[in-house]
């Protein structure tokens, strides 16, 4: 029988069997993916093998992925974690104020989906909650990622209406992720009565949210309307990149970058001749992308 993983909790999944039956099923533990170092080889939105086994089941072998999102794992070294797989967009909530998402952020995220041309989308939530400045930086990231094909919409997760939304996410499967606080659970639970996603309060002290998604989870809006819901991340470390690759995952720089002197050797630092950096001169290519570059490049933070 086959099926798609809708929930993991670590050691158990939930199926939801092509009948329509959720199952819930353990995995055979000897089940491994090649080519990459997984923390869990098994990810929300995979599709399976499950042999039944009375009122649970056994996950026997993966199907393959059209496609999944990693990042690097917060426990152990060299190892990726698998936050979703076959995913038709990914969409990252980011707010501007309680809690603030950084450009550094949203770029990492907008990275790893481009890596396997996924299509991105920004939600930028808590709009009613916007002073001057921060609208002012809102509207310029906007400014910076809608000529790169990043869908942009600007939102309250307060509102009961989110027309604009149901119409993105009617007939695809699509990850939804954000730091903790940005309304990403409210927004969820918008979109289905049933779905009740516990929400948080923004500390008043901290500026930051608590986290209250614990595991991955899918949900059905109807018959061909999926959503995946991640717990708040906090960083999002890419991995699996090579230090050449990177700039093929920033859409300003894919085409530039082998007019550069070194071509596609140059890693756009302090090289001569280099399209990219004359190009950030230029204001061509946003500042704010080029540090995000750099920040993933070297592991460090270049932000002033």
């Amino acid at each position: 029988m086959k099926g798609r993983v809708m929930r993991s909790t670590g050691s158990w999944y939930d199926v939801l069997m092509e009948d329509g039956v959720k199952l819930r099923c353990r995995i055979r533990g000897k089940i491994r993916l090649e080519g990459i170092k997984e923390t869990n080889p098994v990810a929300v939105g995979d599709y399976v093998d499950v042999e039944p086994e009375s009122n649970e089941g056994i996950i026997t072998s993966i199907l393959p992925r059209t496609n999944y999102i990693v990042r690097q794992s917060v426990k152990k070294t060299g190892h990726a974690h698998v936050i979703a797989a076959n995913i038709d967009q990914a969409m990252v909530v980011a707010t501007m104020v309680m809690p603030r998402t950084s450009a550094g952020f949203i770029d990492r995220f907008l990275v790893a989906a481009e890596s396997f041309r996924i299509p991105q989308v920004i939600v930028f939530n808590k709009k009613d909650l916007l002073d001057n400045e921060s609208q002012r930086h809102q509207n310029n990231l906007i400014q910076i990622y809608k000529p790169l094909g990043v869908t942009c919409i600007v939102t309250s997760a307060l509102e009961n209406l989110q027309p604009e939304i149901e119409k993105l996410l009617h007939g695809k499967t699509t990850l939804i992720a954000g730091h903790s606080g940005v309304g990403k659970s409210t927004l969820i639970n918008k979109l289905s009565p049933a779905i009740n996603q516990k929400v948080s309060e923004v500390s008043d002290f901290t500026k930051k949210g608590t986290h209250t998604t614990t595991f991955a989870e899918m949900f059905r809006l109807d018959e061909t309307t999926f959503i995946i819901d991640t717990p708040g991340i906090k960083e999002f470390g890419l991995i699996d990149m090579t230090p050449e690759e990177l700039s093929d995952y920033f859409p300003e720089m894919r085409d530039l970058r082998l007019t550069c002197k070194f071509g596609s050797r140059c890693l756009h630092i302090n090289e001569p001749k280099c399209a990219i950096k004359e190009a950030v001169a230029r204001e061509t290519i946003a500042r704010s992308r080029y540090e995000s570059y750099l920040s993933i490049l070297t592991g460090e933070d270049t932000r002033k």
